[in-house]
């Protein structure tokens, strides 16, 4: 059994076996650059709702409502971009 040093896919000398994925092609959810933008800006939502407030018999103009919308919205957005990170790595990660 050898072990190709220029890719990660292992290649088994044996005839007819096909060769075993030893890494995935994308890194873990929390540990890539999206996640950690995804994070600051759902805590800059809320901050930014907490803060906005009623001032001189003002309505509220940044509701909670709103701020929840837009917390959905970015958590669609999220999951879109790690399902099209995930759209290339097509076996499973066997280990």
């Amino acid at each position: 059994m050898s072990i190709d040093t220029t890719s990660s896919i292992r290649r088994d000398s044996h005839d007819g076996v096909p060769p075993r994925r030893l890494t995935t092609e994308t890194k873990a959810a929390y540990k890539t650059t999206e996640f950690m933008v995804y994070i600051v800006a759902v805590v800059g939502v809320l901050l930014a709702s907490n803060l906005v407030g009623t001032e001189d018999n003002h309505a509220d103009y940044f509701r909670a409502d709103r701020a929840w919308f837009y917390i959905v919205l970015l958590t669609i957005g999220y999951m879109i971009s790690r399902g099209l990170a995930k759209a290339g790595s097509r076996d499973t990660y066997n280990a």
